[in-house]
């Protein structure tokens, strides 16, 4: 193989060149940090090209290397393009290239990379037209494709490439996983034949159910990383593949052997992929690149300052009524809140549960006798914003709205049914104008400045009313990303949080567009801020809305245990908070002071994180930190003992500046020396926050 520079484009610290092999005429990006230099063509790497675009058209040669029916990667359609041409053209303060590759069949895929000329990321995103006479047919198009990882190693280098990833599950989101690439049997062949690869994502419509859209590949040997992120709502997967010394990484819409995604573009038709961010850096650890790729989310850092949320979810548990909201606004006078949410259980019928009743969103009048426009007042009375929660897109087995089969989803001619939910089809005009009258005039009529947007099931693998089940889901989804633009738009001044049975839908694509995330449903348990610092290599944690739910028999200790795990992100706050002793009530008001002064570090810094791995969530043993740096020298730590106290001596560095402030309700002993901060835990399960001075 002989590979020709086409062109290298300096993005800041990083580097994206685009390298041509000459014989097959495959395009190949790569990305290096700018300060290392390596060949287009290692000498001691025995490698074929990976395409700029990754696509497959139905009909046309399958993968090599016994790929067919596990991957599409280096298909007869990637063989089959060709560069038109490349342009170069300067985009606000930063570079966008447009490269035209096109197909025989008469398409041409357009891929861009853009760059702002600040961030540490790159987005890129793969356009396709039909230019053609007749219909094609797409079953897969990628995001993002990089090849020729690592060029800075020799042969296929083992033990050298380590992959990262984020799984997820409820209550136990963002666990970072680290594999060899050996041990994910990705290592070549003796004889270079057999492609391998690794396939992960999440079908469905819950985006973060399994995996996060993220990963990250480690050359140890040069302490380089690549990181990738993707920004959809839907199914989509990632791949590594690797037949030769080289490794390829890819990423885009779940395609259809993975998510039963399938396009057919009519003459003169469009389709663009979903946005990814890339990066590249030296660094010590993954963490270096993690926090590059949450830059990609600066769009979602919140207006300062940081609120501080009271919603009673977990005080009433889905029964809030205008007497409970009198109650509770009377014992938070004064306390520094700044948003009151009723949750779930507003509209809820004598006869029935909350969830039950989802859809048909009427008002109870046996909760709110004086109707909810009366609590509304009394909220904002108190100098609070006033906030409610909605399912909208769904519909639960009692309500009337569960009968309205000919708007609810359907695969294969039947109605998409959970033991709990049925789906609005928001493609249909007719459910479009339902939920305007019922969710955005109610909000927009009723003086609400808040609402919490839940979602608590999946789809699972499409619907119908496309060419393919994978497509039908796609629209579905991208119709429910327009319905809450269309709300935003309407309901003036309205901020939004993003739930989904609490993290599942933390991926760029809806975080960017709501003002705040649930950061989990991990409400009262002991991961909390395992849970809450894990989110940290993924989102804005100014985003992350993180719940202290307060119990009227929990120990100060445990009280102190839960705020300082909530000031990984925006505190919320839940629970007894009516029956809390005068004591506990200190405690509280102490770790409310200390948030409002850690606030615009919380908002806007930079994050590491210390201590062993967590392996239980349930049973944790051992301890972490959270350093979160401001911009201007001040930092907050965030410290958190779990089991196994024995000789426990939790230390981290810490530059300079003097101790502002600690909270601790534990009577622990917080030191600095030798450029050590160090905290001597008093018990298990404990916590302390430290602020440091500019």
């Amino acid at each position: 193989m002989k590979f020709d520079l086409l062109l290298e484009i300096p993005l800041g610290d990083m580097m994206a060149r685009y390298v041509l092999e000459r014989e097959s005429g495959q395009l190949e990006l790569q990305m290096l940090p700018a300060a290392i230099s390596a060949p287009v063509e290692p000498a001691r790497q025995r490698r074929e090209p990976q395409g700029l675009v990754q696509a497959y058209f139905t009909g046309e040669e399958t993968p090599r290397g016994y790929g067919n029916g596990g991957t599409y990667n280096q298909s007869g359609t990637v063989k089959a393009l060709r560069v038109v041409e490349q342009q170069r053209r300067p985009a606000g303060g930063g570079v966008e290239v447009a490269t035209v590759l096109e197909h025989p069949n008469g398409c041409r895929f357009t891929h861009y990379l853009s760059w702002d000329g600040n961030a540490p990321v790159v987005t890129v995103w793969t356009e396709v037209e039909n230019r053609g006479t007749e219909p094609a047919t797409l079953e897969q198009l990628a995001s993002f494709s990089l090849g020729g990882l690592s060029p800075l190693l020799n042969g296929a280098a083992p033990g050298q490439l380590r992959l990262h990833r984020l799984r997820s599950g409820w209550s136990m989101e963002g666990r970072l996983c680290t594999d060899l690439l050996e041990r994910l049997n990705l290592e070549p062949s003796w004889a270079r034949h057999g492609v391998r690869w690794e396939r992960f994502g999440q079908v469905g419509s819950l985006p973060v159910n399994g995996w996060f859209p993220w990963m990250v590949l480690e050359d140890a040997e040069n302490g380089a990383f690549w990181g990738c992120l993707l920004a959809h709502n839907a199914s989509w997967q990632m791949e590594v593949c690797r037949q030769d010394d080289a490794v390829a990484l890819t990423g885009g819409l779940a395609d259809y052997g993975f998510g039963h995604w399938r396009k057919t573009l009519r003459p003169g038709a469009r389709f663009q992929s979903p946005p990814a961010y890339l990066t590249v850096c030296r660094g010590k650890d993954v963490d270096d690149a993690a926090r590059r790729l949450v830059h990609a989310m600066d769009v979602a850092i919140p207006a300062a300052p940081l609120p501080l949320f009271f919603n009673e979810y977990c005080t009433t548990w889905g029964v809030p009524s205008e007497q409970s909201v009198a109650a509770q606004l009377a014992c938070l006078r004064g306390k520094g809140f700044t948003h009151f949410v009723m949750d779930a259980g507003w509209y809820k019928p004598e006869d029935n549960s909350w969830e039950d009743a989802l859809g048909d969103y009427q008002v109870s009048r046996a909760l709110f006798p004086g109707g909810i426009e009366k609590t509304v007042e009394a909220i904002r009375a108190e100098g609070l914003v006033p906030g409610i929660w909605f399912e909208p897109e769904t519909v639960g087995k009692t309500a009337r709205a569960y009968g309205e089969t000919e708007h609810l989803l359907q695969r294969d001619g039947h109605v998409i049914t959970t033991p709990t939910r049925r789906f609005w089809d928001l493609r249909d005009p007719w459910v479009r104008d339902y939920l305007h009258a019922r969710v955005i005039n109610f909000l927009r009529d009723k003086g609400f400045g808040y609402v919490k947007l839940d979602y608590n099931d999946s789809i699972g693998l499409g619907c119908d009313g496309a060419e393919s089940l994978g497509e039908g889901l796609r629209q579905q989804m991208e119709a429910v990303r327009d319905f809450y633009r269309q709300l935003r738009a309407e309901v003036p001044g309205i901020q939004m949080e993003l739930c989904a049975s609490g993290g599942h839908r933390l991926e760029p694509g809806m975080l960017g567009l709501f003002d705040f995330a649930s950061f989990s449903d991990a409400h009262e348990c002991a991961a909390i801020p395992i849970v809450a610092a894990n989110l940290h290599r993924c989102m804005q944690p100014g985003q992350a809305q993180i719940w202290a739910v307060l119990r009227k028999e929990e120990s100060l200790q445990r009280i102190g245990y839960s705020l300082a795990a909530a000031m990984l992100g925006a505190m919320c706050i839940s629970g007894d908070v009516t029956e809390l002793t005068a004591v506990q009530w200190q405690a509280v008001d102490r770790g409310i002071t200390f948030y409002r002064r850690a606030a615009e570090i919380i908002r806007r810094g930079t994050s590491y994180r210390f201590g062993p791995e967590i392996l239980s969530y349930n049973t944790p043993r051992g301890w972490q930190c959270l350093l979160r740096e401001g911009e201007n020298g001040e930092a907050l730590a965030v410290f958190h003992q779990f089991g196994c106290l024995e000789d426990a001596l939790c230390s981290i560095p810490w530059n300079g500046g003097e101790i502002l402030a600690v909270y601790d309700c534990c009577r622990s002993q917080v030191t600095v020396q030798a450029g050590m901060l160090q905290w001597r835990p008093a018990a298990e399960m404990s916590a302390v926050a430290v602020l440091r001075k500019r």
